[in-house]
Protein backbone atom coordinates (compact mmCIF):
# COMPACT_ATOMS: atom_id res chain seq x y z
CA UNK A 1 0.00 0.00 0.00
CA UNK A 2 1.41 3.28 -0.70
CA UNK A 3 2.06 5.99 1.92
CA UNK A 4 -0.37 8.17 0.45
CA UNK A 5 -3.27 5.09 -0.17
CA UNK A 6 -2.20 4.39 3.52
CA UNK A 7 -2.89 7.86 4.74
CA UNK A 8 -6.15 8.20 3.33
CA UNK A 9 -7.57 4.76 4.36
CA UNK A 10 -6.40 6.31 8.40
CA UNK A 11 -8.59 9.63 7.10
CA UNK A 12 -11.75 7.70 6.31
CA UNK A 13 -11.27 5.19 9.06
CA UNK A 14 -10.89 8.26 11.57
CA UNK A 15 -13.54 9.47 9.64
CA UNK A 16 -16.21 6.92 9.60
CA UNK A 17 -15.34 6.05 13.60
CA UNK A 18 -16.16 9.65 14.40
CA UNK A 19 -19.62 10.17 12.64
CA UNK A 20 -22.12 9.39 15.30
CA UNK A 21 -25.63 10.38 12.94
CA UNK A 22 -26.05 10.06 9.23
CA UNK A 23 -27.38 13.65 10.28
CA UNK A 24 -23.58 14.60 11.65
CA UNK A 25 -22.46 15.54 8.57
CA UNK A 26 -20.81 18.57 8.67
CA UNK A 27 -16.70 17.92 9.32
CA UNK A 28 -17.40 15.24 6.84
CA UNK A 29 -18.43 17.26 3.94
CA UNK A 30 -15.88 19.65 4.59
CA UNK A 31 -12.95 16.84 4.44
CA UNK A 32 -14.23 14.11 2.19
CA UNK A 33 -16.91 16.12 -0.27
CA UNK A 34 -14.87 19.17 -0.99
CA UNK A 35 -11.35 18.32 -2.41
CA UNK A 36 -11.09 14.65 -1.13
CA UNK A 37 -11.87 13.04 -4.56
CA UNK A 38 -9.15 12.87 -7.03
CA UNK A 39 -7.17 9.70 -7.75
CA UNK A 40 -8.50 6.20 -7.60
CA UNK A 41 -6.72 5.68 -4.82
CA UNK A 42 -8.60 8.02 -2.76
CA UNK A 43 -11.59 6.19 -3.64
CA UNK A 44 -9.81 2.50 -2.59
CA UNK A 45 -8.92 3.91 0.53
CA UNK A 46 -12.24 5.37 1.21
CA UNK A 47 -13.74 1.74 0.05
CA UNK A 48 -11.19 0.10 2.61
CA UNK A 49 -12.75 2.47 5.52
CA UNK A 50 -16.04 1.33 4.29
CA UNK A 51 -14.67 -2.34 5.02
CA UNK A 52 -13.44 -1.35 8.73
CA UNK A 53 -16.45 0.33 9.51
CA UNK A 54 -18.81 -3.05 8.28
CA UNK A 55 -16.87 -4.72 10.55
CA UNK A 56 -16.66 -2.55 13.54
CA UNK A 57 -19.06 -0.10 13.58
CA UNK A 58 -18.34 3.60 15.42
CA UNK A 59 -18.55 2.70 19.23
CA UNK A 60 -22.53 3.34 19.45
CA UNK A 61 -22.89 0.37 21.86
CA UNK A 62 -24.30 -2.39 19.80
CA UNK A 63 -20.54 -3.69 18.06
CA UNK A 64 -21.28 -2.46 14.28
CA UNK A 65 -22.30 -4.44 11.52
CA UNK A 66 -20.56 -7.39 11.27
CA UNK A 67 -18.61 -8.03 14.49
CA UNK A 68 -21.54 -8.49 17.31
CA UNK A 69 -23.75 -11.19 17.37
CA UNK A 70 -26.60 -8.62 19.00
CA UNK A 71 -28.45 -8.29 15.86
CA UNK A 72 -28.35 -11.78 14.17
CA UNK A 73 -27.97 -13.89 17.41
CA UNK A 74 -29.25 -12.95 20.40
CA UNK A 75 -32.28 -13.13 19.93
CA UNK A 76 -32.23 -16.65 19.02
CA UNK A 77 -31.59 -19.72 21.09
CA UNK A 78 -27.90 -20.20 20.57
CA UNK A 79 -26.72 -19.21 24.07
CA UNK A 80 -27.54 -19.66 27.55
CA UNK A 81 -25.87 -16.56 30.36
CA UNK A 82 -21.57 -17.47 30.88
CA UNK A 83 -20.02 -16.96 33.92
CA UNK A 84 -19.62 -13.03 33.44
CA UNK A 85 -22.70 -10.32 33.37
CA UNK A 86 -23.26 -8.31 29.80
CA UNK A 87 -26.09 -10.07 28.52
CA UNK A 88 -28.04 -7.84 26.29
CA UNK A 89 -31.91 -6.89 26.30
CA UNK A 90 -32.32 -8.76 22.99
CA UNK A 91 -30.74 -11.81 24.28
CA UNK A 92 -33.23 -11.59 27.66
CA UNK A 93 -36.23 -10.58 24.88
CA UNK A 94 -36.58 -7.60 27.44
CA UNK A 95 -36.68 -4.68 24.30
CA UNK A 96 -39.11 -1.52 24.53
CA UNK A 97 -38.34 2.13 23.32
CA UNK A 98 -36.84 3.28 26.28
CA UNK A 99 -33.86 0.61 25.91
CA UNK A 100 -34.17 -0.16 21.64
CA UNK A 101 -30.74 -0.14 19.70
CA UNK A 102 -29.36 2.78 18.04
CA UNK A 103 -29.36 1.85 14.25
CA UNK A 104 -26.84 4.48 13.91
CA UNK A 105 -23.87 2.58 13.09
CA UNK A 106 -25.94 0.68 10.21
CA UNK A 107 -27.03 3.77 8.78
CA UNK A 108 -23.20 5.44 9.02
CA UNK A 109 -22.27 2.88 7.16
CA UNK A 110 -24.85 3.12 4.01
CA UNK A 111 -24.13 7.15 4.23
CA UNK A 112 -20.20 5.73 3.54
CA UNK A 113 -21.69 3.50 0.99
CA UNK A 114 -23.77 6.80 -0.91
CA UNK A 115 -20.50 9.10 -0.87
CA UNK A 116 -18.79 6.90 -2.79
CA UNK A 117 -21.47 6.17 -5.42
CA UNK A 118 -22.05 9.44 -6.07
CA UNK A 119 -18.29 10.77 -5.96
CA UNK A 120 -16.47 7.93 -7.33
CA UNK A 121 -17.99 8.32 -11.29
CA UNK A 122 -16.47 11.79 -11.20
CA UNK A 123 -12.34 10.77 -11.14
CA UNK A 124 -10.79 9.55 -13.98
CA UNK A 125 -9.56 5.94 -13.86
CA UNK A 126 -7.09 4.71 -16.59
CA UNK A 127 -9.09 1.13 -16.53
CA UNK A 128 -12.67 1.31 -16.08
CA UNK A 129 -12.85 -2.31 -14.60
CA UNK A 130 -11.34 -0.32 -11.16
CA UNK A 131 -14.19 2.05 -11.07
CA UNK A 132 -16.67 -0.65 -11.89
CA UNK A 133 -15.16 -3.05 -9.22
CA UNK A 134 -15.49 -0.72 -6.49
CA UNK A 135 -18.69 0.67 -7.09
CA UNK A 136 -20.11 -2.93 -7.46
CA UNK A 137 -18.47 -3.83 -4.09
CA UNK A 138 -20.26 -0.72 -2.33
CA UNK A 139 -23.58 -1.67 -3.86
CA UNK A 140 -23.13 -4.95 -2.27
CA UNK A 141 -21.56 -3.68 1.09
CA UNK A 142 -24.57 -1.45 1.07
CA UNK A 143 -27.49 -3.77 -0.43
CA UNK A 144 -25.92 -5.86 2.75
CA UNK A 145 -26.47 -3.30 5.45
CA UNK A 146 -30.11 -2.83 4.76
CA UNK A 147 -30.32 -6.14 4.54
CA UNK A 148 -29.40 -6.26 8.34
CA UNK A 149 -31.57 -3.45 9.10
CA UNK A 150 -34.89 -5.14 7.53
CA UNK A 151 -34.19 -8.46 8.99
CA UNK A 152 -33.82 -6.53 12.32
CA UNK A 153 -36.79 -3.59 12.52
CA UNK A 154 -38.65 -4.02 9.05
CA UNK A 155 -39.45 -1.44 7.84
CA UNK A 156 -37.09 1.30 7.61
CA UNK A 157 -35.95 4.47 6.14
CA UNK A 158 -34.60 4.03 2.55
CA UNK A 159 -31.45 6.48 2.25
CA UNK A 160 -30.06 6.21 -1.40
CA UNK A 161 -28.52 9.97 -1.51
CA UNK A 162 -25.77 10.98 0.62
CA UNK A 163 -26.57 13.72 3.47
CA UNK A 164 -24.07 16.59 3.22
CA UNK A 165 -26.13 19.30 4.92
CA UNK A 166 -28.59 19.68 7.63
CA UNK A 167 -30.99 20.67 4.87
CA UNK A 168 -31.80 17.25 3.88
CA UNK A 169 -35.27 16.10 4.67
CA UNK A 170 -35.84 13.52 7.14
CA UNK A 171 -37.50 10.43 6.16
CA UNK A 172 -39.48 8.37 7.37
CA UNK A 173 -39.68 4.22 7.44
CA UNK A 174 -40.24 2.67 4.00
CA UNK A 175 -41.84 -0.60 3.81
CA UNK A 176 -39.52 -3.84 3.72
CA UNK A 177 -40.47 -4.90 0.61
CA UNK A 178 -39.65 -1.32 -1.05
CA UNK A 179 -36.33 -1.81 0.41
CA UNK A 180 -35.57 -5.03 -0.59
CA UNK A 181 -36.89 -3.96 -4.41
CA UNK A 182 -34.12 -2.06 -4.44
CA UNK A 183 -31.33 -3.75 -2.44
CA UNK A 184 -31.64 -6.25 -4.73
CA UNK A 185 -31.42 -4.03 -7.45
CA UNK A 186 -28.33 -2.93 -6.31
CA UNK A 187 -27.03 -6.14 -6.17
CA UNK A 188 -27.87 -7.39 -9.61
CA UNK A 189 -26.33 -4.11 -11.17
CA UNK A 190 -23.24 -4.81 -9.44
CA UNK A 191 -22.73 -8.50 -10.72
CA UNK A 192 -22.94 -6.46 -13.87
CA UNK A 193 -20.53 -4.06 -13.21
CA UNK A 194 -17.68 -6.73 -11.52
CA UNK A 195 -15.31 -7.10 -14.35
CA UNK A 196 -14.90 -10.75 -12.90
CA UNK A 197 -16.70 -13.79 -12.24
CA UNK A 198 -14.39 -15.33 -9.98
CA UNK A 199 -13.07 -14.78 -6.59
CA UNK A 200 -9.88 -12.37 -6.35
CA UNK A 201 -9.93 -11.95 -2.31
CA UNK A 202 -12.04 -13.70 -0.14
CA UNK A 203 -11.97 -10.30 2.18
CA UNK A 204 -13.32 -8.39 -0.61
CA UNK A 205 -17.09 -8.67 -1.83
CA UNK A 206 -16.82 -10.76 -5.52
CA UNK A 207 -19.70 -11.59 -8.11
CA UNK A 208 -19.97 -15.17 -6.42
CA UNK A 209 -20.58 -13.03 -2.92
CA UNK A 210 -23.39 -10.79 -4.23
CA UNK A 211 -24.96 -13.89 -5.99
CA UNK A 212 -24.72 -15.63 -2.47
CA UNK A 213 -26.55 -12.24 -0.73
CA UNK A 214 -28.68 -12.50 -3.79
CA UNK A 215 -29.95 -15.94 -2.68
CA UNK A 216 -30.19 -15.05 0.97
CA UNK A 217 -32.13 -11.88 0.14
CA UNK A 218 -34.34 -13.57 -2.00
CA UNK A 219 -35.48 -16.31 0.40
CA UNK A 220 -35.83 -13.56 2.65
CA UNK A 221 -38.19 -12.23 0.11
CA UNK A 222 -40.03 -15.50 -0.43
CA UNK A 223 -40.23 -16.60 3.22
CA UNK A 224 -40.76 -13.49 5.13
CA UNK A 225 -42.01 -10.60 2.42
CA UNK A 226 -44.79 -13.38 0.77
CA UNK A 227 -43.05 -13.38 -2.44
CA UNK A 228 -43.73 -16.46 -4.60
CA UNK A 229 -42.09 -19.95 -5.94
CA UNK A 230 -40.35 -17.11 -8.61
CA UNK A 231 -37.87 -15.86 -6.10
CA UNK A 232 -37.30 -19.15 -4.95
CA UNK A 233 -36.36 -20.19 -8.25
CA UNK A 234 -34.32 -17.29 -8.32
CA UNK A 235 -32.47 -17.96 -5.34
CA UNK A 236 -31.42 -21.56 -6.88
CA UNK A 237 -30.14 -19.91 -9.78
CA UNK A 238 -28.35 -17.56 -7.41
CA UNK A 239 -26.91 -20.43 -5.15
CA UNK A 240 -25.42 -21.93 -8.24
CA UNK A 241 -23.49 -19.27 -8.73
CA UNK A 242 -22.20 -19.20 -5.70
CA UNK A 243 -21.45 -21.96 -4.63
CA UNK A 244 -19.58 -22.65 -8.06
CA UNK A 245 -16.58 -20.87 -6.34
CA UNK A 246 -16.68 -23.49 -2.99
CA UNK A 247 -16.12 -26.44 -2.13
CA UNK A 248 -16.43 -28.35 1.38
CA UNK A 249 -13.25 -29.20 3.56
CA UNK A 250 -13.53 -32.90 5.10
CA UNK A 251 -11.73 -31.36 8.37
CA UNK A 252 -14.97 -29.18 9.73
CA UNK A 253 -12.63 -27.52 12.33
CA UNK A 254 -9.90 -26.48 9.79
CA UNK A 255 -12.89 -24.22 8.39
CA UNK A 256 -11.76 -21.44 11.00
CA UNK A 257 -8.32 -22.23 11.51
CA UNK A 258 -6.25 -18.49 11.71
CA UNK A 259 -3.71 -20.14 9.63
CA UNK A 260 -5.48 -21.10 6.48
CA UNK A 261 -8.31 -17.84 6.42
CA UNK A 262 -8.98 -17.90 2.80
CA UNK A 263 -9.66 -21.71 2.75
CA UNK A 264 -11.76 -23.86 -0.11
CA UNK A 265 -14.93 -23.31 2.05
CA UNK A 266 -15.11 -20.25 2.57
CA UNK A 267 -16.81 -17.21 -0.18
CA UNK A 268 -16.59 -14.21 1.74
CA UNK A 269 -15.27 -13.41 5.18
CA UNK A 270 -14.29 -9.94 7.29
CA UNK A 271 -10.94 -9.92 7.77
CA UNK A 272 -9.26 -9.54 10.92
CA UNK A 273 -5.23 -9.38 12.15
CA UNK A 274 -3.93 -9.00 15.47
CA UNK A 275 -1.79 -6.11 15.17
CA UNK A 276 -4.83 -4.21 13.29
CA UNK A 277 -7.83 -5.86 15.14
CA UNK A 278 -7.97 -8.50 17.22
CA UNK A 279 -11.52 -8.55 19.37
CA UNK A 280 -13.87 -11.04 16.82
CA UNK A 281 -17.06 -11.08 18.05
CA UNK A 282 -16.02 -15.01 19.46
CA UNK A 283 -14.27 -13.39 22.72
CA UNK A 284 -18.03 -13.24 24.27
CA UNK A 285 -18.15 -16.61 24.42
CA UNK A 286 -14.27 -17.84 25.55
CA UNK A 287 -13.33 -17.68 29.12
CA UNK A 288 -10.83 -14.97 31.18
CA UNK A 289 -7.37 -17.35 32.29
CA UNK A 290 -9.10 -16.99 35.54
CA UNK A 291 -11.62 -19.31 35.29
CA UNK A 292 -10.21 -22.30 33.45
CA UNK A 293 -6.15 -22.39 34.38
CA UNK A 294 -6.92 -24.98 37.40
CA UNK A 295 -8.93 -27.06 34.84
CA UNK A 296 -8.00 -30.52 33.98
CA UNK A 297 -7.78 -30.09 30.18
CA UNK A 298 -6.54 -26.13 30.69
CA UNK A 299 -4.47 -26.69 27.70
CA UNK A 300 -7.14 -27.57 25.37
CA UNK A 301 -9.04 -24.29 25.68
CA UNK A 302 -9.24 -20.91 24.32
CA UNK A 303 -8.86 -18.94 27.49
CA UNK A 304 -7.03 -15.39 27.22
CA UNK A 305 -5.56 -13.17 30.39
CA UNK A 306 -7.24 -10.12 28.19
CA UNK A 307 -9.80 -9.67 25.75
CA UNK A 308 -11.84 -12.89 26.46
CA UNK A 309 -15.11 -12.73 28.65
CA UNK A 310 -17.71 -15.79 28.86
CA UNK A 311 -20.63 -13.42 29.21
CA UNK A 312 -22.64 -16.31 26.90
CA UNK A 313 -22.39 -19.70 26.98
CA UNK A 314 -23.29 -21.97 23.81
CA UNK A 315 -26.63 -23.20 25.49
CA UNK A 316 -28.15 -26.58 26.41
CA UNK A 317 -30.32 -26.80 23.71
CA UNK A 318 -27.35 -26.42 21.31
CA UNK A 319 -25.61 -29.10 22.99
CA UNK A 320 -28.85 -31.58 23.14
CA UNK A 321 -28.97 -31.21 19.68
CA UNK A 322 -24.96 -31.94 19.04
CA UNK A 323 -25.12 -34.82 21.40
CA UNK A 324 -28.14 -36.22 19.80
CA UNK A 325 -25.90 -37.53 16.87
CA UNK A 326 -22.32 -38.80 19.33
CA UNK A 327 -20.58 -39.26 15.73
CA UNK A 328 -21.21 -35.58 15.22
CA UNK A 329 -17.67 -33.83 14.16
CA UNK A 330 -18.61 -30.54 14.74
CA UNK A 331 -19.40 -30.81 18.30
CA UNK A 332 -15.71 -30.97 19.60
CA UNK A 333 -14.66 -28.17 16.89
CA UNK A 334 -17.77 -25.85 18.07
CA UNK A 335 -17.77 -26.42 21.82
CA UNK A 336 -15.61 -27.60 24.76
CA UNK A 337 -15.95 -28.07 28.16
CA UNK A 338 -13.80 -26.79 31.18
CA UNK A 339 -13.97 -29.82 33.61
CA UNK A 340 -11.67 -29.66 37.31
CA UNK A 341 -9.62 -32.21 38.40
CA UNK A 342 -12.35 -34.04 40.40
CA UNK A 343 -14.44 -34.28 36.91
CA UNK A 344 -16.47 -31.30 38.06
CA UNK A 345 -17.52 -28.63 35.16
CA UNK A 346 -16.72 -25.26 35.05
CA UNK A 347 -17.91 -24.07 32.10
CA UNK A 348 -18.87 -24.49 28.93
CA UNK A 349 -17.08 -22.36 26.04
CA UNK A 350 -17.19 -22.06 22.19
CA UNK A 351 -14.43 -23.51 20.32
CA UNK A 352 -15.11 -22.69 17.18
CA UNK A 353 -13.71 -19.20 16.77
CA UNK A 354 -10.13 -20.05 18.94
CA UNK A 355 -7.70 -17.07 17.89
CA UNK A 356 -4.42 -17.46 17.65
CA UNK A 357 -2.27 -18.27 21.03
CA UNK A 358 0.73 -15.83 21.06
CA UNK A 359 3.70 -15.44 23.48
CA UNK A 360 1.99 -12.65 25.30
CA UNK A 361 -1.56 -13.63 25.18
CA UNK A 362 -4.15 -15.56 22.80
CA UNK A 363 -5.99 -13.17 20.46
CA UNK A 364 -9.19 -13.15 19.35
CA UNK A 365 -8.14 -12.82 15.23
CA UNK A 366 -10.85 -15.22 13.30
CA UNK A 367 -12.37 -13.62 10.54
CA UNK A 368 -15.84 -13.04 10.32
CA UNK A 369 -17.27 -15.36 7.92
CA UNK A 370 -20.36 -14.02 5.99
CA UNK A 371 -20.62 -17.10 3.30
CA UNK A 372 -19.46 -20.77 3.09
CA UNK A 373 -20.17 -23.81 1.39
CA UNK A 374 -21.91 -25.55 4.34
CA UNK A 375 -24.43 -23.01 4.92
CA UNK A 376 -24.90 -22.07 1.03
CA UNK A 377 -26.01 -25.69 0.44
CA UNK A 378 -28.53 -25.52 3.51
CA UNK A 379 -29.67 -22.33 2.19
CA UNK A 380 -30.13 -24.40 -0.96
CA UNK A 381 -31.93 -27.24 1.00
CA UNK A 382 -34.39 -24.60 1.93
CA UNK A 383 -35.33 -23.29 -0.59
CA UNK A 384 -35.96 -26.80 -2.43
CA UNK A 385 -38.19 -27.86 0.55
CA UNK A 386 -40.36 -24.55 0.14
CA UNK A 387 -40.18 -25.63 -3.56
CA UNK A 388 -41.98 -29.30 -2.24
CA UNK A 389 -39.26 -30.57 -4.35
CA UNK A 390 -38.44 -32.96 -1.12
CA UNK A 391 -35.81 -35.60 -2.71
CA UNK A 392 -33.92 -32.93 -3.71
CA UNK A 393 -33.68 -31.03 -0.63
CA UNK A 394 -32.71 -33.84 1.05
CA UNK A 395 -30.81 -34.49 -0.89
CA UNK A 396 -28.80 -31.19 -0.78
CA UNK A 397 -29.48 -32.13 3.13
CA UNK A 398 -27.44 -34.97 3.14
CA UNK A 399 -24.17 -33.05 1.96
CA UNK A 400 -23.47 -31.23 4.73
CA UNK A 401 -24.83 -34.46 6.95
CA UNK A 402 -22.10 -36.92 5.21
CA UNK A 403 -19.34 -34.48 6.21
CA UNK A 404 -20.74 -34.16 9.38
CA UNK A 405 -20.09 -37.70 10.28
CA UNK A 406 -23.54 -37.94 11.21
CA UNK A 407 -24.85 -40.16 8.12
CA UNK A 408 -27.79 -39.71 5.50
CA UNK A 409 -31.21 -38.50 6.59
CA UNK A 410 -33.45 -41.51 7.30
CA UNK A 411 -36.53 -39.23 8.82
CA UNK A 412 -39.90 -38.60 7.12
CA UNK A 413 -40.04 -37.24 3.86
CA UNK A 414 -42.93 -34.79 4.13
CA UNK A 415 -42.17 -30.86 3.39
CA UNK A 416 -42.45 -29.74 6.91
CA UNK A 417 -40.18 -32.48 8.49
CA UNK A 418 -37.73 -32.27 6.11
CA UNK A 419 -37.84 -28.41 6.31
CA UNK A 420 -37.20 -29.28 10.71
CA UNK A 421 -34.88 -31.33 9.88
CA UNK A 422 -32.83 -28.44 7.84
CA UNK A 423 -33.29 -25.65 10.84
CA UNK A 424 -32.17 -28.05 13.26
CA UNK A 425 -28.96 -29.13 10.56
CA UNK A 426 -28.52 -25.75 10.19
CA UNK A 427 -28.12 -24.63 14.47
CA UNK A 428 -25.36 -27.51 14.55
CA UNK A 429 -23.70 -26.01 11.15
CA UNK A 430 -23.56 -22.33 11.50
CA UNK A 431 -23.85 -21.81 14.93
CA UNK A 432 -22.44 -18.54 16.17
CA UNK A 433 -21.93 -17.71 12.45
CA UNK A 434 -24.73 -14.57 12.76
CA UNK A 435 -27.30 -16.94 11.20
CA UNK A 436 -29.71 -18.28 13.62
CA UNK A 437 -32.38 -15.45 14.06
CA UNK A 438 -32.47 -15.43 10.50
CA UNK A 439 -33.08 -19.01 10.26
CA UNK A 440 -35.43 -18.99 12.72
CA UNK A 441 -37.55 -15.81 11.47
CA UNK A 442 -37.84 -17.70 8.10
CA UNK A 443 -38.78 -20.75 9.66
CA UNK A 444 -41.76 -19.39 11.44
CA UNK A 445 -42.56 -17.31 8.67
CA UNK A 446 -43.06 -19.90 6.55
CA UNK A 447 -45.00 -22.36 9.11
CA UNK A 448 -42.55 -24.75 9.76
CA UNK A 449 -42.12 -23.52 13.46
CA UNK A 450 -43.36 -21.47 15.98
CA UNK A 451 -40.53 -19.37 17.11
CA UNK A 452 -42.32 -18.61 20.86
CA UNK A 453 -41.87 -22.30 21.46
CA UNK A 454 -38.07 -22.63 19.72
CA UNK A 455 -36.75 -19.78 21.83
CA UNK A 456 -36.78 -19.96 25.97
CA UNK A 457 -37.02 -16.36 26.41
CA UNK A 458 -39.52 -16.00 24.06
CA UNK A 459 -41.68 -18.72 25.47
CA UNK A 460 -45.41 -17.38 27.09
CA UNK A 461 -44.55 -13.94 25.63
CA UNK A 462 -46.14 -11.55 22.81
CA UNK A 463 -42.78 -9.07 22.17
CA UNK A 464 -42.79 -8.63 18.20
CA UNK A 465 -40.11 -10.40 16.75
CA UNK A 466 -38.47 -6.88 14.94
CA UNK A 467 -36.65 -4.40 16.84
CA UNK A 468 -38.16 -1.12 18.85
CA UNK A 469 -36.19 1.76 17.37
CA UNK A 470 -35.19 4.49 20.26
CA UNK A 471 -38.12 7.37 21.48
CA UNK A 472 -35.31 9.59 21.46
CA UNK A 473 -34.97 8.96 17.40
CA UNK A 474 -38.97 9.48 17.29
CA UNK A 475 -38.96 12.59 18.74
CA UNK A 476 -36.16 13.97 16.99
CA UNK A 477 -37.52 12.87 13.62
CA UNK A 478 -41.72 12.52 13.84
CA UNK A 479 -41.99 10.96 10.21
CA UNK A 480 -40.40 8.07 12.17
CA UNK A 481 -43.15 5.66 13.44
CA UNK A 482 -42.74 3.11 16.18
CA UNK A 483 -42.50 -0.93 15.24
CA UNK A 484 -45.96 -2.49 15.82
CA UNK A 485 -46.58 -3.58 19.03
CA UNK A 486 -44.58 -1.56 20.90
CA UNK A 487 -46.36 1.78 21.71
Amino acid sequence: MSKKLFLSALLSVILLGGCNSILDVEQESSIIGNGYWNTPDDVKAYLTGIYFALRDGSGTGTGGVMNTTFWLEDRGDSFDIGLESGVTNAWQQNLNEANAPSWLDLYSVIQQCNMLLKYAPTINYPDESERNRAMAETLVIRAYVYFTLVRTFGDVPLELEPTESDSKPALGRSPATEVMTQLLADINQAIDWFPEDNVVDKSTVSKPAAYALKADALLWKAKVLEGGSADLEATLMALDKATAMVSPLANYAAIFATDNKQNAEILWSMYFERNEKSDHYGSRLKPRNIFVESAANASEIPYAVNGARSVYAPSAKLLAAFDAYPNDVRKAASVITAVSTAGNVIGVFDNKFRGTAYDDDRHFDNDIIVYRWGGLILMKAEALAALNRVQEAVEALNLVRERAGIGSYTGATDKTTVEKAILDESFKESYFELKRWPDLMRFHAGGTINVYDEVPNLSGQTLPLYFPIPRTQIDLNPALKQTPGYN
